[in-house]
């Protein structure tokens, strides 16, 4: 689904991303982990077209997108989430998922005001999509409240159920479970494990629960210095030496310091 090829992005002289490359399988889970200043969000805001790459080739299902802005990438498929939800805190949980959809018939003003039926037509199908994604992802409770009320774990179900508001082909996850507790976080996890199966969603992940990244991921890519550094299943990938140096900046000598890796991840 995605292909990174010899892909750098230097701000100076620090080389945040450098000469990395790395594919992500379509209708995958794939986990992206590494230490503080591996260079991860840099390399997911890349290829989300928030950054443009000093080198290298990007491509998505075979097209290169190098360079392509995020609402390029928005109407390919490629959707990316922030560790911070970035709601809209004055409108409901159902308005915030109607926002989503491009290029609707009443943003125009003549069709606001002389095709009335279309405009009311088509908000009446975006409100029937967005009841389908609320009932999805168990938030009927809230699907009234505004957004701005909302714990961190439910809006960054919110931010999920909006990837859903359109035809995803792959989407980013930063994140996803900083600062939610566990309950929401199974919750979250759940969602994500039935989009990948029932709507065949591929999904990358940043995260450092790998707890979460265990249940969830296959496979598991480490970056350190900002480049691929392993490659693997989470367990592999937990006890490769060099992932532990990486993280700890020595090797793996015994038990108690495997568990201390454990932890560190």
């Amino acid at each position: 689904m995605i292909r990174v090829e010899k892909v750098s992005k230097h701000f100076g002289g620090l080389k945040a991303v450098n000469n990395t490359t790395l594919t992500i399988a379509k209708g995958s889970i794939t986990g992206l982990i590494g230490p503080n200043g591996a260079g991860k969000t840099t390399l997911f805001n890349t290829v989300a077209g928030l950054y443009q790459p000093t080198a290298g080739h990007i491509f998505l299902d075979g097209e290169e997108i190098t360079g392509l802005k995020p609402h390029q990438l928005f109407a390919k498929g490629l959707l990316r989430t922030f560790q911070i939800a970035h709601e809209f805190s004055r409108l409901s949980v159902t308005e915030n998922l109607m926002m989503v959809p491009a290029h609707q018939s009443g943003e125009n003003l003549i069709n606001a005001w002389f095709r009335r039926s279309q405009v009311e037509q088509q908000e009446q199908e975006i409100h029937d999509k967005a009841s389908e994604v609320i009932k999805f992802l168990n938030l009927g409770h809230i699907a009234n409240e505004l957004a701005g009320n909302l714990s961190g774990g439910q809006k960054k179900l919110l931010e999920l159920g909006r990837t859903m508001m359109v035809d995803a082909k792959i989407v980013f996850l930063d994140e996803v479970g900083a600062g939610v507790n566990r309950t929401l976080l199974r919750e979250i996890g759940d969602a994500i494990i039935k989009l990948n199966e029932e709507k065949d969603y591929t999904f990358c992940m940043i995260e450092h629960d790998m707890d979460f990244i265990s249940r969830l991921c296959d496979p598991v890519i480490c970056m350190a210095e900002g480049a691929v550094l392993a490659e693997g299943t989470a367990d592999e990938v937990k006890n490769n030496e060099e992932v532990i140096e990486a993280y700890l900046g020595r090797g793996l000598k015994n038990k108690d310091m495997q568990a201390k890796t454990e932890q560190a991840l």
